[in-house]
């Protein structure tokens, strides 16, 4: 199956614009998982709920042009980051509409990343996050694919192109280097 996979995207690679819409089958669940994972640390009541946030990622997804899809991973790699994007953007409105509240803090850790449910916090994740990438992209690449989409460190390493050693080498300074962004009172 995975065979079939990378054929489909070369072709949508290739330019079949048909060939988009056989790859939604193969990897819905998966989509919806990583949606799941991500509205589970969103505030409770959130507008957008699972299936949405799929479609609107997909729909993210279909519009890209020139992107050099390699496989599985890399493809929810970039569906992790159009995930990301959506959950900010969404974020951002909220804010703008409702200021205030006291945000709670955001918890990195080996076993789960939990973004307790306030806007606030993910949108300062995501402007930390545009600062780390401008010293490191790959470190970046790591957090996302790790935080938004759920990759392993084996599928991080395949879709980075280095080793699985390298990926935890990096979730580790990315992991400090965030905190200290978003906690410098902690220091």
């Amino acid at each position: 199956m995975a065979g079939e996979f990378t054929r489909m995207l070369v072709r949508v690679r290739d330019g079949d614009d048909d060939a988009f819409d056989t790859i939604l089958p193969y990897v819905y669940d998966e989509l919806k998982l990583i949606a799941h994972r991500h509205l589970q640390r969103e505030r409770s009541g959130h507008t957008l709920n699972t299936t949405a946030l799929v479609h609107e990622a997909y729909l993210k997804l279909v519009d890209r042009e020139n992107v050099e899809w390699q496989d599985r991973a890399h493809f929810r790699a970039v569906a992790a980051q159009a995930m990301r994007r959506i959950l900010v953007d969404y974020a951002r409105k909220r804010n703008a509409l409702k200021r205030g509240g006291k945000s709670k803090p955001l918890t990195l850790n080996e076993r789960t990343i939990a973004v307790e449910a306030q806007a606030e916090m993910l949108v300062m994740l995501d402007q930390a996050m545009s600062r780390l990438e401008t010293l490191s992209s790959r470190l970046c690449r790591v957090v996302e694919y790790r935080f938004f989409g759920g990759l392993t460190d084996d599928e991080i390493a395949a879709v980075l192109d280095v080793s699985d050693r390298t990926v935890r080498r990096d979730w580790v300074k990315a992991r400090a280097w965030l905190f200290k962004e978003l906690y410098p009172e902690m220091e």
